[in-house]
């Protein structure tokens, strides 16, 4: 039978089934004739729209991050441009030599490079922060679907000499440390953007105009004095070589104004190259790291008997046998002299007497020394601003044993951070007056607040006095042209909850000119071991060389006759007790 003489096509279908097939096909046709002329007439944004997303683009316009001054204007960290090389993989068309070549430009090796490649993303980054002639280089290889973008680094020209107070920042310019995180707010910029016209391979081939303008980060001018941090940094990194030391850190205050002038720490790093950083070089050991003051808290426990009325610079203090029995504790002075086992309470400063300071601080209540110490601003941060300042730590008076209440007279079971201790001397160089600090710098000085009566500092100033001159603990500090006040201190550290017979922990605080003081100095040396540990031996000639740098630099007039220094014949200097 032949195909056309099948029944199958001798078959009819309804009329109305070809008709319905041709309304729905009429009425589908109206349906995009109406959603056509709405898009086209009414609703044409869609459609733009959705044309500009096949070659339109935003881009980020970064902002310049701004840039830390010190306080005479000299650049501390900055901006530099650079470039970002990125890729979108799917458009990347490259041969085997350009790959070579730009794996070489870019530090990679061919596999790690390939393998950024092969990533499934949209966008990936292949090096970040390059050096402008490099990124010149790639840019020559001209490989479809690697493109390059403006981008900052941060440039600090001091390096390791600034780098604990500063900080760094991160490959996207955010601060991460130091001073760079405490201002993020005030350095970040605020990124704008621009409109470009790209063509099928991601060219830019017409610059459509800005949208938003960037708005560069601003300016911070520090109170730092670039001079002095580099003199203080000098002399600290030579007494840690010199005296095999852990580390150590140096703070320097301007009386007048609160405002801190150095803050150098050791161990440091280079913040223009981290690589192999660790957390020991990135600590601010003179912000964030406590430790007990020992004998340098002795001026304060003086300063309250004498603000009490409890003693007076002459009071006579009974030392004998050199010891102090309180339960089962001894307390002993090092340097016990049969001869001199009555001291005024000044010759207690002096000489450093352990046992002296001890039966003074029994004389008043817990309380009392509690309040003194909260006053001074110990157990409290110095709300510098800075990332993880340090509170120290003062136990609750209600706690404290005689014998406790006994060895924090001479800074024992209480601790301080390093900037904590230079602040509480400001009340001694201000007659009274415990300063604000501030790391910026400041136009209008700020109000003290009152601590201690004007007369009680100006004596407890003069026993400082008495403590940096022969027959005192710390000669070492003396320089020649200016009246030097200061006290020593050494303490055995902690370690595992109990103190180490062999390490130490090294300090001086002092102020000049004694008869106007305009500079306070601290200096904390962690762990000698090069056989000397006391603080007049170790901290206080590092005083004495920032100290003496940094007058001359702030032109401070001498205030003493410009003799030859006396020293001791060696062995023969005072020693304060631990």
């Amino acid at each position: 039978m032949k195909f056309s003489q099948s029944p199958v096509l001798e078959l009819r279908l309804p009329v109305w089934r070809a008709r319905l097939v041709l309304a729905l096909f009429g009425a589908a046709f109206l349906v995009l004739l109406g959603r056509a002329a709405y898009l086209q007439a009414m609703n044409e944004d869609f459609l733009q729209a959705k044309g500009e997303s096949r070659y339109a683009r935003v881009l980020e316009v970064p902002a310049t991050r701004g840039k830390i001054l010190d306080r005479n204007g000299e650049a501390l960290a900055i901006s530099t441009p650079v470039k970002a090389v990125w890729a979108i993989p799917a458009d990347v068309k490259a041969t085997a030599k350009q790959l070579q070549e730009l794996a070489v430009l870019l530090g990679l090796s061919r596999d790690e490079l390939q393998k950024r490649l092969a990533s499934q993303r949209d966008f990936v980054y292949l090096k970040r922060q390059l050096e402008p002639a490099v990124a010149e280089q790639v840019a020559a290889l001209r490989i479809p679907g690697i493109h390059l973008s403006r981008e900052y680094r941060r440039y600090y020209p001091a390096g390791e000499v600034m780098a604990h107070v500063l900080g760094f920042t991160n490959a996207d310019d955010v601060g991460q440390e130091g001073i760079e995180l405490a201002f993020e707010s005030h350095l970040a910029g605020v990124p704008g953007s621009r409109r470009v016209i790209k063509d099928r391979r991601g060219h830019i081939v017409e610059d459509a105009g800005s949208i938003t303008a960037a708005r560069d980060g601003k300016d911070l001018v520090l109170a730092l004095d670039s001079r002095i941090q580099s003199l203080a940094y000098g002399q600290l990194r030579e007494a840690v070589r010199q005296h095999r030391a852990k580390g150590g850190a140096v703070v320097v205050i301007d009386v007048r104004t609160g405002e801190v002038l150095a803050l150098a720490n050791l161990p440091s790093y280079n913040p223009n190259n981290r690589a192999g950083l660790t957390g020991a070089q990135l600590r601010n050991r003179a912000v964030t790291d406590m430790f007990e003051p020992g004998s340098t808290l002795k001026p304060i426990t003086v300063a309250l008997a004498l603000e009490r009325g409890k003693v007076t610079p002459k009071t006579a203090i009974d030392i004998a046998p050199g010891s102090l029995t309180i339960g089962p504790n001894t307390i002993r002075d090092s340097h016990y002299d049969k001869e001199k086992s009555v001291l005024t309470v000044a010759e207690v400063i002096q000489r450093s007497s352990n046992v002296g300071s001890a039966k003074i601080a029994l004389e008043m209540p817990p309380a009392a020394m509690y309040e003194m110490f909260e006053e001074i601003g110990f157990g409290s941060p110095p709300r510098l601003g800075f990332p993880g300042e340090a509170a120290g730590r003062v136990r609750p008076y209600k706690s404290w044993k005689p014998i406790e209440q006994a060895t924090m007279s001479y800074g024992h079971g209480i601790t301080v951070s390093l900037i904590q201790l230079a602040r509480a001397y400001t009340v001694f160089a201000r007659d009274g007056e415990l300063m604000p600090l501030s790391l910026l710098k400041v136009d209008t000085p700020p109000e003290g607040k009152r601590v201690l009566s004007p007369q009680t500092a100006q004596a407890v100033r003069q026993m400082l006095e008495l403590a940096v001159q022969p027959g005192g603990t710390a000669p070492r500090a003396q320089i020649m042209g200016y009246r030097v006040a200061g006290k020593t201190g050494t303490a055995h550290k902690l370690v595992d909850g109990r103190y180490a017979r062999d390490k130490y922990v090294s300090s001086f605080v002092g102020f000049a000119p004694a008869s106007d003081p305009r500079l306070v100095v601290a200096v904390m040396i962690d762990e000698p071991s090069a056989g000397q540990y006391y603080g007049g031996q170790v901290a206080a000639p590092v005083f004495a060389q920032v100290m003496a740098g940094s007058l001359r630099t702030l032109g401070v007039q001498p205030d003493a006759p410009m003799e030859p220094i006396k020293l001791p014949p060696p062995g023969a200097e005072i020693r304060e007790s631990i």
